[in-house]
């Protein structure tokens, strides 16, 4: 009896040292581990990460075990953003999702009519100052003395208005950011360089 079970042990061990062996050598030839050169290999873990990544190489696992979300440093970078948020200052904002493109307002009432209001909403389509880059959408909500409502989206001139206002926020946000680099670098490197 116990020989039987040494032998069947003895045949488990060698289907597992054999599998290894397979696995090890096709991990081998199928470029998962890689002989690296230290010389061209970051020791920052990040480093690596980041590379991988814009290689196309790797795994990114999304947001498990990150607390937080969002990446709004690119938000600040973006006139077209930045201008819309000045020019619908006045309005208290519903929804703002920098990476859907979107900033929804609350209904707004002006206070001259109490039965009706007002909600914007302004979905970026482009980065670019243009536009075809910004899409307003106005609704009007109407409601009667017994609080029963209506909602329509309405085409009126305030869309053309509040477009242009934003568009020419951003062209101010860009001239006034190039003014600032060149004299920034006119203090660094003279007056007689030019700046792009």
């Amino acid at each position: 009896m116990k020989s039987k079970s040494r032998k069947l042990f003895g045949i488990l061990n060698i289907k597992y040292l054999v599998l290894f062996a397979i696995l090890l050598i096709f991990s081998n030839s199928c470029g998962i581990v890689r002989k690296s050169d230290a010389r061209k290999v970051s020791p920052n873990v990040e480093d690596r990460v980041r590379k991988a990544v814009e290689e196309g190489r790797g795994i990114q696992f999304g947001k498990i075990g990150k607390r937080g979300g969002g990446s709004f440093e690119f938000a600040s970078s973006n006139a077209l953003w930045r201008a819309t948020l000045e020019v619908l200052d006045f309005i208290p904002l519903a929804n703002v999702d920098y990476s859907g493109g979107i900033i929804i307002t609350d209904w707004y009432n002006e206070g001259t009519s109490n039965d009706e209001s007002i909600k914007i909403t302004v979905r970026f389509l482009a980065n670019e100052i243009r536009a075809d880059g910004v899409s307003v959408i106005v609704h009007r909500k109407i409601c009667n003395k017994s609080l029963e409502c209506t909602i329509g989206k309405i085409e009126s001139a305030l869309i053309e208005e509040i477009k242009v206002a934003i568009l020419k926020k951003a062209t101010l946000i860009v001239r006034g950011e190039k003014q600032k680099r060149r004299k920034e670098n006119q203090k660094k490197y003279g007056k007689n360089r030019k700046v792009m």
